[in-house]
């Protein structure tokens, strides 16, 4: 009789269950296929290892020991508001608060991964200022109005996500937003409950944020209209707008911001007058323009002329064609090209304080001019780029999203 338990009993046993290498799984896994592949690679890993560690220990012991953060707390209000008015900040905080609650409404209701990180991103983003104004010493109630409007961003999320709201009156939203938004900010006039604010006196990130979020929003639909225009088979249209597209791209936005803020006042009529915030936002929507005109042409470009074809054979005219059937494909396609630029508009705000505006980056020159701040430059520009990286991060981190919820790159 065979001694084989297998045979003996009539049932066959599980095979021993083989698990990989502890070395080819897990960090360690990782480690030793990225960092440490072979004799050199981990030699390499090791010393940048250390020089990176050297690097952030003596950062870390400047920061809490020897940098003077002072130079922040002591000029908060100007960094975030710049010279607005205190006993009318208040209009910044209803502001933020109705845009919390659209962006809330937004998030909960279409469902897209890439809206509701922006959510949750703006909600971060009010929580770690509300702790910078409360070690600022800029009082409670700015504080709490900022805590306030994380929580408005939560509860209307949940609310939509349980009663979701129509995507027009999602978008009418966002228009009385803007609108509301525009008028708490610069008022009413002098005789009315909302005083004028001059926007002479907005600066720091409240004005960087007014420049690119009103460049983003103006420059995308006249862009869309000049790729479209520069396509067009009337021959006026499309001279125009490739005129329009190489001229504005052959000069610098520096030009353009100098055109904008020195000779448009010269060709208005007498007693026409442009307020300064809204001479550069002219100029950087203009020149952005040409630039998202550029990557929508590219993308309808792409677009395989079968769906031309297709969309005439069913009796769609041309600019059926182009709304419905094209444009749409297009403008897929350039997400990754035109965020990418929006992020450089977003950082080509700074340009503004060579015209006497100042932003967030042009605050910090002028608090450098105080002698009570001399040797503050790494404190106070190393705030900035925190700033403007928090700013970058969450736009390419939210077009990472989108890419990925619509499928950009694959096939």
């Amino acid at each position: 009789m065979s001694d084989d338990p297998q045979m003996t009993t009539g049932t066959p046993q599980p095979a021993e269950e083989l698990r990989p290498p502890a070395t080819e799984v897990g960090v360690l896994g990782w480690l030793n296929h990225n960092l440490f592949s072979s004799k050199l690679n981990g030699i390499l890993s090791i010393v940048l290892g250390v020089i990176v560690a050297l690097v952030i220990w003596g950062l870390a012991q400047w920061a809490v020991f020897d940098a003077r953060w002072d130079v922040i707390t002591d000029n908060m209000r100007l960094f975030l508001v710049g010279r607005y008015p205190p006993e009318e900040i208040w209009r910044v905080w209803l502001t933020l608060t109705l845009l919390s609650a659209t962006t809330g409404l937004s998030a909960g209701s279409s469902g897209i991964g890439s809206v509701r990180m922006l959510a949750i991103m703006l909600t971060a983003g009010q929580l770690m200022l509300a702790a910078l104004i409360l070690v600022s010493g800029l009082g409670i109630v700015a504080s709490l109005a900022l805590v306030f409007g994380a929580g408005v961003v939560f509860a209307t999320m949940l609310a939509a996500q349980r009663y979701p709201v129509r995507r027009l009156w999602i978008s009418l939203g966002w228009l009385a937003t803007t609108i509301a938004g525009v008028l708490l900010l610069a008022g009413l006039g002098d005789a009315t409950p909302l005083p004028s604010v001059s926007t002479n006196i907005w600066g720091g990130l409240l004005l960087t944020m007014v420049l690119s979020v009103a460049g983003i929003l103006l420059s995308f639909p006249l862009g869309v209209a000049l790729a479209v225009g520069r396509r067009s088979r009337l021959p006026v249209v499309r001279v125009v707008s490739t005129t329009y597209i190489e001229l504005i791209r052959a000069v610098p936005l520096i030009t353009v911001l100098f055109m904008a803020q020195f000779l448009f006042p010269l060709v208005l009529p007498e007693g026409l007058r442009i307020y300064n915030v809204i001479r550069p936002i002219g100029g950087i929507t203009l020149f952005s323009a040409a630039y998202v005109a550029e990557n929508v042409r590219g993308g309808l470009q792409a677009i395989p002329t079968g769906q031309h074809e297709a969309a005439f054979a069913i009796g769609l005219r041309t600019w059926q064609t182009t709304v419905f059937i094209v444009l749409p494909q297009a403008l897929r396609i350039t997400i990754p090209a035109n965020v990418g630029l929006f992020i450089s508009l977003l950082k080509d705000t700074t340009l503004a304080y060579i015209i006497g505006l100042l932003e967030i980056l042009g605050i910090g020159r002028a608090v450098l001019a105080n002698p009570d701040y001399l040797g503050t430059q790494f404190e106070v520009y190393l705030f900035v780029a925190v700033v403007f990286f928090v700013l970058s991060y969450t736009l390419s981190q939210a077009s990472y999203r989108l890419e990925k919820e619509l499928g950009i790159g694959e096939r």
